[in-house]
């Protein structure tokens, strides 16, 4: 600019009194917009949203979903901290809430994320059916707020900058349940209790102002559930998530129903409950089993039963070969076919029965049926009146 004042129009002006014009003109930066002021009355409006946290867990680092409640009016919150947090834990978060609560707001200031809008944004989104369901039956309408408008729920953005640093600094958390006992903890002894320049009080002694225009809680909350249908594999196992959970071994193979509460999974089959555990939140391939389901293992033994063998060997040694032969032959440990050939030997006069074993064992026939036909052409008409063969 000095360059082009001097060449065009032979003026030398300073420098700071060009910086002096640009500020005055604002064209370096746009002036500050006039920001607005929101005033709820009681029972007005909640505000909800999640903030993803660092933290450790059992001494793992993580990133924790945290998810917030909080009323417009007198700032009354309550949070959890989630591994995930889908349509599944909003429902349990949500009802957590509204129990902290005692009751609700007609209407729910969200953000617009996919786990609770389906479609659009703004206040004319469509809110996900199981959510727009669960909100009814509390009596809530979810109001996403306008893209780019993130003020309009900044008691729920501020929340989470204090729990980020009053609550999370300086706190050891030995697993999941423990980290949430923590936080509720925390929201009523300190984030309740602190007195609000905002509001000239602590939320806890505005909140009893705002208590009586909730909406009350129905009288019969369900628990939130997600129902899968598996089949028991062959270890006596139900997958989930990626954890196995055990069932009675008596229902190996067997379709089974899997109720998934939020910190229980219950294992039904045909309508009756055949296995309870406790839900394995934010771990990978875990294998839970109950004692009682899962008996001893019976080894697989390569060797033939000890006792028909016995019986079948201490015999000539054509006999002692082929039942070598035949063992070597069959599947798994032949005993199937040492039983029946001992009955062959108990029940067939021994010269037929070693004649037909030795010409068995020369041609590698160990065919039992066939086997029996070679024993009965060796007895035909000195024990049975056999007609000839044609």
């Amino acid at each position: 600019m000095q360059e082009l004042l001097r060449e065009r129009h032979s003026q030398e002006v300073p420098y700071s009194t060009l910086t002096h014009w640009v500020r005055q003109a604002q064209l370096r930066e746009p002036s500050p917009a006039r920001v607005g002021h929101y005033d709820f009355a009681p029972g007005q409006e909640m505000q909800h949203d999640t903030s993803p946290h660092r933290l450790q867990v059992a001494g793992v680092a993580v990133t924790a979903q945290c998810a917030g409640l909080i009323l417009g009016f007198s700032r009354y919150a309550f949070i959890q901290y989630y591994p995930r947090f889908t349509r599944f834990e909003a429902q349990v978060f949500l009802q957590d809430a509204f129990a902290f609560l005692g009751g609700t707001c007609a209407r729910c200031t969200i953000d617009n994320t996919s786990v609770l809008v389906t479609a659009g944004s703004g206040p004319g989104a469509i809110i996900a059916a199981p959510m727009e369901h669960f909100g009814q039956r509390f009596g809530v309408q979810f109001v996403p707020h306008a893209i780019g408008n993130p003020d309009r729920k900044a008691h729920i953005e501020r929340l989470f900058h204090y729990v980020e640093n009053n609550f999370l600094p300086g706190r050891t958390f030995a697993d999941w349940p423990d980290l949430n006992v923590q936080a509720r903890a925390w929201c009523e002894t300190v984030a309740n209790q602190k007195v609000k320049r905002s509001l000239g009080t602590a939320p806890r002694a505005a909140f009893e102002e705002e208590r009586p225009a909730l909406r009350p809680l129905p009288v019969h909350q369900p628990a939130v559930c997600l129902i899968a249908h598996r089949v028991v594999d062959t270890e006596g196992y139900v997958r989930l998530e990626t954890n196995r959970y055990s069932v009675p071994e008596r229902l190996l193979g067997k379709a089974v129903e899997v109720y998934q509460y939020f910190d229980t999974v219950v294992v039904c089959c045909q309508g009756k409950e055949v296995a309870r555990h406790p839900r394995a939140i934010g771990q990978r391939d875990r294998r839970l089993t109950t004692p009682g389901h899962h008996g001893p293992l019976r080894p697989r033994r390569s060797d033939p039963p000890p006792a028909q063998q016995a019986l079948l060997t201490d015999a000539p040694p054509v006999l002692a070969q082929y039942v070598q032969a035949l063992v070597a032959h069959a599947p798994g440990r032949g005993a199937a076919r040492l039983k029946r050939l001992l009955q062959f030997q108990r029940t067939y006069p021994s010269d037929p029965f070693l004649s037909a074993i030795a010409q068995a064992l020369t041609y590698g026939l160990y065919d039992l049926a066939r086997l029996e036909s070679l024993i009965l052409k060796q007895v035909r008409g000195d024990f049975f009146q056999l007609p000839e063969a044609d």
